[in-house]
């Protein structure tokens, strides 16, 4: 698995660029107003580059292996997934609330951009076909 992480990384570099500016960006900004809540945005960022490079490595591995993923086995997957994410966003929100929310955000805005990134070139081949 740790082989394959700089494969998932040089594949997802946009992303990762992408999260980089973004959590720059938030603390650029946290210089003006609340430090906490800029530093709340970028660790969501943060949070939610490592659940999308998670799900790119699982899914590395699962083709690379040649073996069919099931419904269940890809369902347990990103359920620990998921809970594990939740359950770290959700403990730093409270621990730093009200500025926790902007972890939440930040998990948010990351997730759109992500989605956003990953359906474009999709929709691009689409068009082509």
């Amino acid at each position: 698995m740790v082989k394959m992480l700089p494969k998932v990384l040089h594949d997802q570099r946009k992303a990762v660029l992408v999260a980089l500016a973004m959590m720059v960006l938030g603390l650029w900004f946290g210089q003006y107003g609340d430090w906490t809540l800029a530093t709340c945005i970028a660790v969501g960022v943060f949070l939610g580059l490592l659940n999308h490079l998670a799900t790119e490595l699982w899914l590395l591995k699962v083709i690379t292996s040649g073996e069919q993923p099931t419904r269940g086995r890809l369902m347990f997957a990103t359920v620990i997934r998921l809970t594990i994410l939740s359950v770290v966003a959700i403990a730093i929100a409270i621990a730093f609330w009200p500025s926790g929310i902007g972890l939440l955000l930040g998990l948010a805005i990351f997730r759109l951009v992500a989605l956003v990134m990953t359906t474009l070139p999709l929709l691009k081949e689409l068009k082509k076909a």
